[in-house]
């Protein structure tokens, strides 16, 4: 079974979050508390929106998945961005991945999305192969950028003032 994420799913989803991080090498950066999950998810402005998957049988837990909208300038329209997608090693090959796939692109059909749209680790051949088996598109040319830290500390230092537009009220 496939549902929409409760506030009762938090704790489950930030060790989901943890379990990723290790099999993704990268555990130390895995930060987020039960808090900020709330507050992303279900608080008055969500920033993101999540989908959890159940065995039928047990009720069990077996992945996640995790989302936010994205704007495309070029085509005028909303996009999906997938943050994470997630299921337990137990469970891997028993349809979880794909069942939350199929929802999150029902999700795009029924809001109107062009594009639905994630990142995979360049070693993670399990999920590319995943991916290939459902005839994803690979953006090669593409590169992913990121600031933090420092450099961004750093670079928001040069910022000019932004003047905030006239209310009309």
């Amino acid at each position: 079974m496939i549902r929409s994420a409760t506030v009762n799913d938090i704790p489950e989803i930030r060790t989901m979050i943890r379990e990723l991080a290790a099999y993704e090498r990268d555990v130390e950066q895995a930060r987020a508390t039960e808090e900020q999950l709330r507050a992303a998810l279900f608080g008055e402005h969500p920033a993101a929106f999540a989908l959890i998957a159940e065995d039928d049988g047990t009720g069990e837990v077996m992945g996640y998945a995790l989302w936010f909208p994205r704007f495309s300038t070029w085509t005028g329209t909303r996009g999906m961005h997938l943050e994470d997608l997630y299921v337990r090693a137990h469970a891997r090959g028993a349809g979880y991945g794909t069942a939350l796939l199929a929802a999150l692109a029902a999700t795009c059909r029924r809001d109107g999305y062009d594009r639905f749209e994630w990142w995979v680790l360049s070693w993670n051949t399990p999920a590319i192969d995943f991916y290939t088996s459902l005839e994803v598109e690979f953006l090669d040319e593409w590169k992913v950028c990121r600031l933090s830290g420092e450099p961004l500390r750093e670079l928001a230092a040069q910022a000019p003032e932004v003047v905030a537009p006239a209310c009309d009220g």
